[in-house]
Formats: structure tokens, sequence, C-alpha cells
């Protein structure tokens, strides 16, 4: 087996290594659970979003009333003065009175909506505030967990960078054309794209070679392709 070869299979024996540790990352308690506390934030600033649009649109239009309400006492005032003057007739005076009683109603009426305004802007405030809560818990939540995680993974995380720096120097040593096969070759068979053959039955698919193509192969490159599962295939006895 020439160099390239022995490489290449050291190549995929990292990188299954590799496999491994990622899967073992993947499958800590930690990181189910960060994945569920960052759905959770996700949710929560939708509905934070909504809450806050409401409570501004509700302040707008307390804010559009209580606008409306000084007028209207403005006014009132105005027409009290103007009973208060001496020099109107029974009718003008009538007139005046019936116009008070009408701006007493429409005050009536527009204290009744703040009101409503009101409790409706007290519970937006409340279910701002419970959210704005329930949000520091869930920062404080994924704090400790990524601190438990990278606590508890910090072996496989040590070998990740070991065996990253190993795959480096491994993939050097292989021309780039046959990093090209081993990628498009790990990817369409999810990490064993490089079999051996010994004797005559390539050790992953394990389908006899026939006389003529065993031949074949043991006169080629040492690095070809299998002919039934068509992986990169490693002639060991080349």
């Amino acid at each position: 087996m020439n160099e390239e070869a022995s490489a290449l299979l050291k190549l995929q024996e990292i990188d299954l290594c590799l496999m491994r540790a990622h899967a073992q990352l993947k499958a800590m308690p930690q990181t189910e659970r960060l994945a569920a506390v960052a759905q959770a934030k996700k949710k929560l600033s939708s509905e934070l979003k909504r809450v806050i649009g409401l409570r501004k649109d509700i302040e707008i239009d307390i804010a559009e009333l209580q606008e409306l309400h000084e007028g209207y006492e403005r006014e009132q005032r105005d027409v009290r003065s103007s009973i208060d003057e001496l020099g109107h007739s029974y009718k003008e005076i009538q007139a005046l009175d019936t116009k008070l009683s009408l701006l007493a109603k429409q005050l009536e009426k527009l204290e009744f909506k703040l009101g409503v305004l009101l409790e409706k802007l007290d519970k937006a405030e409340e279910a701002e505030k419970k959210l704005k809560t329930l949000g520091s818990k869930l920062l404080a939540d994924e704090d400790a967990l990524r601190r438990s995680f990278e606590q508890d993974s910090a072996d496989i995380q040590a070998s990740i960078e070991d065996l990253n720096e190993d795959r480096e120097d491994v993939a050097s040593r292989i021309p780039e054309d046959i990093r090209e096969r081993y990628a498009i070759a790990a990817k369409r068979f999810s990490g064993l794209a490089v079999e051996r053959l010994t004797g005559n039955v390539p050790s992953i698919c394990r389908v006899k070679l026939q006389a003529d193509a065993y031949h074949d192969l043991a006169r080629g490159p040492a690095i070809s392709e299998c002919p039934y599962c068509h992986r990169m295939l490693v002639c060991e006895e080349r």
C-alpha cells in the first residue's frame, strides 16, 4: 500500500472519529435542553413584541382621549364663564345650559372609555413585565446550560481539536483530486467512503469480486473504485 492510500484510510478513520465525537456532543442532555430554551426564547420574543405593540397602541388611544377630554373641559370652562357674564337673555342662558349638559355627557363617555383603556393598559403592562421576567429567567437558564455543557464536553472538545489538527496534517499528504473524490464519496456514503480490498472481497460491501475484476484492480492504481458499491477502494496488496 503506497503512502497516498495509507493517508486516505487514515483520513477516513479520523473523519469517522470526528463524526462520533460530534454525535456525542449532540446526544448530551444539555444540547436538547439548549435547543428547547432557544425555541422558548423565540416564542417569547414574538409574544413580547405583540404585547409591546398592544401596549403602545393603548397608550396612543389614551393620549388621544386625554387630549379630547382636556378640550371638552376647556370648552366647559368657557361656557361657564359665559353664563357668569351679565347681559344674557333667558334664551341664551338656556342654550348655554344645554351646551354644558352635552359637554358633561361627552366628558362622561370619555371618562368611561378612558377607564376601560386604563384597565387594558394595566393588563398589557403586567403581561409585558411577566414576559420580560421570563426572558431573564430563560437567559439565566441558557447561560447555566452553556457552562454545564462546556464543562461536561471539555474532553470531547479537546479530542475534536486534536482530530482536526491530525486531519489537516493527513489531508496535506493526499493529492487534491483524490481529496475531492473522497469528499463526494463521504457525503454519499455517510462517512464510509473508502473500503479495503484484502484478497478479493471489499471490506464494506462484501461483494466477492470476479476473477477478471480482481486482476484488473490488482494491476491498477492503489486507489481505485469498487465496481459494485462504487466506494473508493484501496488495494492492500499493492
